[in-house]
């Protein structure tokens, strides 16, 4: 990290235990130019373009934090932030509603962490409580021969067993910019704007077929309201803290939370219960039947066309 991060400036990637067509539309609320792509079987991993921290001289840390935040607490699976700069690289790992827990080192591989805090992240991401534990534990004692991106991929490799695995074109200790383009042939850019309708729609289609359904905003059942009532409770204290801090990181998490709280009491209001899902198909004129936002096939919504896939 001393020696390249330095050089070349922060990063950081979002690890979501979720596929691409789960994240993808919790992960547009956060208005930050980003690009998704698979990073396993069950895992997804966003890589923002790090305007806050290079444009805003936010720190990388509070950035990616104030995400994962509002991105856990915006779904029902958890987020893991990995982050570096110049002088040290660590994880924060947010999951629901529960206080985000995390780990740092030094550029050189110090740990500065508590260890505690490793258990912790172990018990939450239903790790091995003796083997990836003692994993775990090695990366909080000191080790000469391990700088700050060593310690990150140790991690990694101890994540790998829960089915963790980082596309090869992405290098920890590499600046954003760079990692943005390392993925850019095989991943689906996230943009600060909104979605078009027909992606829109196509992501939503995924999703509703699966346990994540109910709790998306558009879903308008109880689930989806009593999530929204949740997100607004969370973000407003994360808003006051941003704003009086300054932390554009708190403060855009907590304007997520509130924005996506509202628009999920708004679905819940205005939504006719005959779109919603489960219930019968969206309107007609919103095509379905086209390859899916990240070059998946959209399952139908049909039982009766089960036998023909």
């Amino acid at each position: 990290m001393s020696t390249q991060a330095a050089r070349t400036g922060p990063g950081a990637l979002l690890l979501c235990r979720a596929a691409p067509g789960a994240v993808a539309p919790v992960a547009h609320l956060l208005r930050a130019p980003m690009r998704l792509t698979r990073a396993g079987d069950s895992w997804s991993v966003l890589v923002p373009d790090g305007r806050p921290w290079r444009d805003a001289a936010e720190p990388v840390d509070r950035v990616v934090t104030g995400w994962a935040t509002a991105l856990a607490v915006g779904a029902p699976w958890p987020v893991l932030a990995l982050w570096w700069d110049g002088d040290h690289a660590g994880f924060t790992l947010a999951s629901g509603f529960r206080r985000p827990v995390g780990f740092d080192w030094l550029a050189s591989g110090v740990p500065a962490g508590e260890d505690e805090a490793m258990r912790t992240f172990a018990a939450r991401l239903g790790l091995d409580p003796v083997l990836d534990v003692q994993a775990l534990d090695r990366l909080t004692k000191p080790d000469p021969a391990a700088d700050a991106p060593a310690r990150l991929r140790g991690l990694l490799a101890v994540l790998a067993r829960v089915g963790v695995a980082l596309p090869p074109e992405l290098t920890l200790g590499e600046p954003a910019g760079r990692l943005m383009e390392a993925v850019a042939h095989r991943s689906h850019g996230l943009p600060a704007g909104r979605q078009g309708r027909r992606e829109t729609v196509t992501a939503r289609h995924t999703v509703d077929h699966t346990r994540l359904g109910p709790w998306m905003p558009w879903a308008g059942g109880p689930r989806a309201r009593a999530l929204a009532f949740a997100q607004m409770a969370v973000g407003v204290p994360l808003l006051v803290r941003g704003l009086r801090q300054h932390a554009g990181g708190w403060t855009a998490a907590g304007v997520l939370l509130l924005a996506h709280g509202a628009m999920g009491l708004s679905y819940g209001l205005t939504l006719p219960s005959e779109w919603r899902p489960g219930r019968s198909a969206l309107p007609p004129e919103w095509p379905l039947g086209e390859p899916g936002a990240f070059g998946e096939p959209v399952e139908s919504a049909d039982p009766g066309r089960e036998g023909d896939r």
